[in-house]
């Protein structure tokens, strides 16, 4: 079966040109998935009984099956299970903010990065999502609250660059017309490095946000938490972000998960202080999340504070994350396969 949502409006145009049927029919049928994001040809009443019966046997509309939804009792954030076709899972969080509502979705069954305090890598990668099922991340939980989304964040489980043509045709559609029309602006990819990538999607020359998880001063501590620090020094992607910016004129944000006693003393601050000075960047400081499987633990408030001021001696612009969805382990690291199909590839 043909994935139809993963297409473009030209590709759909041609198949249902190649399929014998007007080139406006694709033009409807775009809308019916993107923009009212229906979960049935049936719901297509604008389609002839004829060509939904023929979509149905041809054409697969990926529509993500909801099955646990979490909210919080501290701040209403929503972490949704969704079933995917092939019987494997993946969660997508939810967060309500005064500015408006950010969905964080995944970008992969798993994640093959390997960071030591992060909980979507427990297992590893099974395999990349289309792009339809990126899009249906957005497009249920849109749905189930009944309000715009007004961010996207890449930032679940997975490594965007890793499903790196995947990932420009969903920022594409999500941001093009004939669907959510979301602003560039309003999309946020994280990653951990991957400084060819960084380099390619800078050609792109998107207006969307790079967000690098960071996490160390230094390369000998970048190696104790990320297994990437050893295909790509910290230098590689801070040359890899500085192109970013050249080419697209979007600063770029660092991520940076405190664990006590690792990576959070004030001489730490002082090296990534003054690594990052001059940088028209934005550092986010996010105290480790908690993780069973980890042996991390999260810095005190004082800590992270003391942190935060000794980076801003250097000039830097510095937030330290305001948590969401912890008491549900939707949080910053805590997104996970718990559902797994192991005989997919």
């Amino acid at each position: 079966m043909t994935d139809l949502k993963s297409m473009s409006l030209p590709e759909l145009t041609q198949w249902m040109l190649d399929h014998g049927e007007k080139k406006f029919r694709a033009r409807q049928l775009y809308g019916w998935m993107h923009e009212k994001q229906v979960s049935s040809y049936d719901e297509m009443t604008d389609l002839p009984v004829r060509l939904r019966e023929n979509l149905e046997g041809e054409g697969a509309l990926v529509c993500l099956k909801t099955q646990v939804v979490q909210v919080s009792r501290l701040d209403g954030t929503r972490k949704y299970l969704f079933r995917l076709a092939d019987g494997n899972d993946i969660e997508s969080v939810f967060m309500p903010y005064r500015h408006g509502n950010s969905v964080c979705i995944s970008s992969q069954v798993g994640c093959s990065m390997g960071c030591s305090f992060c909980a979507s890598t427990i297992g590893g990668k099974l395999r990349n999502l289309c792009a339809s099922e990126m899009l249906d991340q957005v497009y249920r939980i849109k749905k189930d609250i009944g309000e715009r989304i007004s961010n996207v964040v890449v930032m679940g489980t997975g490594e965007p660059l890793d499903n790196y043509d995947n990932l420009l045709k969903f920022i594409r559609m999500l941001t093009g017309e004939g669907g959510l029309h979301l602003s560039q602006r309003n999309v946020t990819v994280s990653t951990c490095g991957l400084a060819d990538r960084i380099r390619a999607l800078a050609e792109e020359k998107l207006q969307i946000t790079l967000a690098l998880s960071l996490h160390a001063p230094n390369d000998e501590i970048r190696r104790q938490l990320m297994p990437v620090a050893y295909r790509y020094s910290i230098e590689e992607v801070l040359d890899a972000c500085r192109y970013y910016f050249a080419c697209t004129g979007r600063r770029v944000t660092f991520e940076y998960s405190l664990c006590k006693g690792v990576n959070d003393r004030r001489e730490h601050a002082a090296q990534l202080g003054s690594m990052l000075k001059g940088w028209n960047a934005h550092i986010n400081l996010i105290p480790v999340n908690p993780v069973r499987e980890r042996r991390y633990l999260r810095s005190s408030r004082r800590e992270v504070d003391e942190f935060k001021n000794e980076l801003e001696k250097y000039g830097n612009n510095v937030t330290i994350r305001r948590e969401m969805g912890a008491d549900i382990d939707g949080a910053c690291g805590q997104l996970r396969s718990r559902y797994r199909k192991r005989d997919v590839t």
